[in-house]
């Protein structure tokens, strides 16, 4: 092997994220110049960089208006960036989703519509449905959040509360052509789950929704149980003929990503194994099980001999029962440290791909062999950080964490574990 443990997953990391940065995949997918408007449109932790990398490429005349993170803005010149909250929305969300939603009123067809959409977007498109607060969809989302539910049904219960998500907004653009240009951050890459599917349709119902809020046992406000039950809430579906003229092209996705790193593996004389782009279910579950391969890796040299790295890319869950900093690839983390139990050679590295785990300002962390000894040295039960949802705490105690600042895209969360 050719670098050091930490300094090659690192590396490893950083390869994933380039391999989705919209500057090297948007102009693969440029449509050709329509007779009338050209307008941009788009929300999402990448949309920032994916209109300027959109604007680059683009000759002809061009006006739009999309919305990112705040600290997520990249200068444009023709293209208005806006900044809003996230996870949890804000008023400045609502705002700019109703400038977007304004801004593709009266379109005809010769015009055409780019909308650029990667995750994060639902936060930053808060445009309440009838009856249903800002503040109702801030609960909610909060409620969501710390439920345990994956991102799926997250952005099924969202979709149906929202006036501009679930092809909503592809439908306020009819008859113009609308083109989406999608970063991929969800297992399976589907488009109605990317921010909740603005521009395309979406075959769950309102009976989905509430058949999710009940299972996990969400206190709906009065007016979005209303907004359910009475079906006003249902969405776009898939055949409407105000889709008729959308084209989905999705320009970067977490397998992407994890062939990158897997090639910066190789170059160091490691064996990649990619388990799984779309890798689902609690975090601390997630981290046994793969615990428990790399020890047989370790151990037995099954199913691949170290030096090897295995790979993985999908979004985990926590539910929330400590008051801790959170963060689930942390979480994981943590508890792949305590499934491994300080087995030498074994190093990892888990960090979300746009530079935030969680609500914190940390994308990840890493752990060695030693990661348990040394927090116990400094008086931290790990078994207890797990237990109260702090695997930011533990990390950051241990100068572990990885802090990479706003990465200006999002394919989901990255995983290695690197045995020597």
């Amino acid at each position: 092997m050719s670098a050091a443990p930490r300094e090659l997953l690192g590396a490893m990391f950083s390869a994933a994220v380039n391999a989705a940065q919209p500057s090297l995949t948007i102009g693969r997918y440029l449509p050709p110049a329509p007779k009338g408007r050209t307008i941009v449109i788009g929300a999402g932790k990448a949309s920032a960089a994916m209109a300027q990398a959109f604007e680059k490429h683009w000759a002809g005349p061009l006006e739009g208006i999309v919305v990112t993170r705040y600290g997520y803005a990249v200068p444009c010149e023709r293209i208005e960036i806006l900044e809003a909250a996230h996870p949890v929305p804000d008023a400045a969300g609502r705002a700019a989703a109703e400038r977007i939603l304004g801004a593709v009123q009266g379109l005809t067809s010769d015009d055409l519509v780019i909308c650029l959409i990667s995750g994060g977007g639902s936060s930053l498109l808060p445009l309440p449905g009838a009856g249903v607060t800002l503040e109702d969809k801030q609960a909610i989302n909060r409620a969501l959040l710390a439920s345990g539910a994956t991102i799926t049904e997250m952005n099924c219960v969202r979709r149906h509360l929202s006036a501009i998500k679930g092809g909503r907004l592809a439908a306020a653009c009819y008859p113009a052509r609308v083109v989406n240009l999608l970063i991929s951050d969800v297992p399976g890459d589907h488009p109605a789950d990317i921010a909740s599917g603005p521009t395309v349709g979406d075959a769950t119902t309102c009976a989905d929704a509430l058949a999710i809020v009940k299972r996990y046992g969400i206190d709906l406000p009065a007016g979005a149980r209303r907004l359910l039950e009475s079906g006003d809430g249902e969405t776009v579906k898939p055949g409407d003929r105000r889709l008729e003229n959308v084209t989905t092209h999705i320009i970067a996705s977490p397998q992407m990503a994890l062939e990158a790193a897997a090639a910066v593996a190789l170059d160091a004389g490691v064996t990649p194994v990619i388990l799984g782009d779309s890798i689902e279910g609690e975090a601390r579950e997630v981290a046994r099980v793969m615990g428990g391969i790399a020890l047989q890796v370790h151990r037995h040299g099954q199913p691949v001999k170290p030096p090897c790295v295995l790979l993985s890319g999908g979004e985990t869950t926590v539910t929330l029962r400590g008051n801790g900093r959170g963060g689930r690839n942390v979480e994981f983390l943590l508890a792949l440290a305590i499934a491994l139990d300080g087995a030498a050679d074994v190093h990892g590295v888990a960090a979300d791909t746009d530079g935030v785990d969680g609500a914190e300002e940390v994308a990840g962390a890493f752990i060695g062999p030693d990661t348990l000894a040394r927090a116990w040295a400094h008086g931290i039960r790990p078994r207890d950080s797990l237990d109260n949802n702090d695997g930011h705490g533990f990390f950051g105690a241990l100068g572990d964490a990885l802090i990479t600042g706003p990465t200006l895209t999002n394919v989901n969360d990255f995983r290695a574990i690197l045995l020597l």
